[in-house]
């Protein structure tokens, strides 16, 4: 299943991703292999994960989070 993740990154930051394997997508970004922004932004900490039924939801979902505010991306973190 794709899942939709969020993580924080060491200066506080938030970055938005789909994946069908969070556990090893977060160690790509932390090991610098993931994307451009969590290179200069690492290491990450997985805060927000969210299963989705095909992997074009999840990119439609990864999509809506991304244009989302901070304040409302962490709402959905503490409300998860």
């Amino acid at each position: 299943m794709p899942y939709v993740y969020i993580v924080e990154c060491a200066d506080g930051t938030l970055y938005t991703g789909w994946t069908v394997n969070v556990e090893h997508r977060v160690q790509v970004h932390n090991a610098g292999r993931g994307a451009r922004y969590t290179r200069m932004h690492g290491p990450v900490k997985l805060v927000y994960v969210e299963e989705l039924p095909d992997r074009v939801a999840a990119q439609k979902r990864e999509l809506e989070i991304k244009r989302w505010p901070r304040e409302k991306k962490l709402n959905l973190i503490i409300g998860h």
